[in-house]
């Protein structure tokens, strides 16, 4: 990630900072098992953000209650003018993101890609 990123880089930095910006708003999340040459998609679900007290220990404390062998998590927060969108919608625009992570591992990019650490990542593409 370049240095002139404006997004913070911590999860405990972002999500304080997104919920200023946006109140109370639902975020889509897709779990993603990493090695040297390839992502995998493991799992999504949706959250709503309530508040901006959760952090990042709390998170991966929840996702490893799914006991999926996860290290790399994406959050697409979900522009909306009315706060947390009902749960029909936003499980609609969960299956549409899955789709697009499965098309190309970069769309993880468009979101807010993080580590185990609650650190940034980032995809790019290998040039053989």
């Amino acid at each position: 990630m370049s240095t002139s990123d404006p997004r913070p880089a911590l999860f405990d930095q972002w999500l304080p900072a997104e919920y200023r910006r946006r109140g109370d708003f639902t975020v889509l999340v897709v779990l993603v098992g990493i090695d040297t040459r390839s992502i995998e998609l493991l799992s999504s679900t949706f959250m709503n953000v309530i508040g901006d007290e959760t952090r990042w220990r709390e998170v991966r404390q929840l996702f490893q209650s799914s006991e999926t062998d996860w290290n790399g998590a994406a959050f697409f927060p979900v522009d909306s003018v009315i706060g947390p969108v009902p749960n029909d919608m936003a499980r609609t625009q969960l299956r549409a993101l899955e789709e697009k992570v499965r098309a190309d591992r970069r769309v993880l990019n468009g979101g807010h890609f993080f580590d185990r650490k609650g650190r940034r990542l980032k995809v790019e593409e290998i040039v053989h």
